[in-house]
């Protein structure tokens, strides 16, 4: 695993927590951080932006569907130098999704 899948993983983890209802524990945390590193240290190859998006959602649907209990935003983009990270509420019909049940 290199630096950089660490701080993208690290930067991520936090955007989802910040956002994500209910709020997580510092141990929920981690498991997502740990989630999305494990993502991004598949492969052997360089992954371009598209597909550390597309792997670090994976992850955090993966992780919520086990937990059963929280909905949190998705990544939209992120940057590999500066480790900043946007994301995006997921919807239904123009709504955020709610934990515990979805709309």
């Amino acid at each position: 695993m290199t630096m950089d899948a660490d701080r993208l993983a690290h930067a991520a983890a936090a955007a989802y927590a910040a956002e994500t209802k209910p709020p997580l524990t510092d141990e929920l945390v981690a498991q997502v951080r740990e989630a999305l590193r494990a993502a991004l240290d598949v492969g052997t190859g360089p992954l371009s932006e598209a597909d550390r998006v597309e792997r670090m959602n994976a992850a955090l649907d993966a992780f919520e569907v086990e937990l059963g209990a929280v909905a949190g935003p998705r990544i939209a983009s992120l940057d590999e130098t500066s480790a900043a990270v946007t994301t995006r509420h997921r919807s239904e019909a123009g709504q955020p999704l709610r934990a515990f049940g979805g709309q």
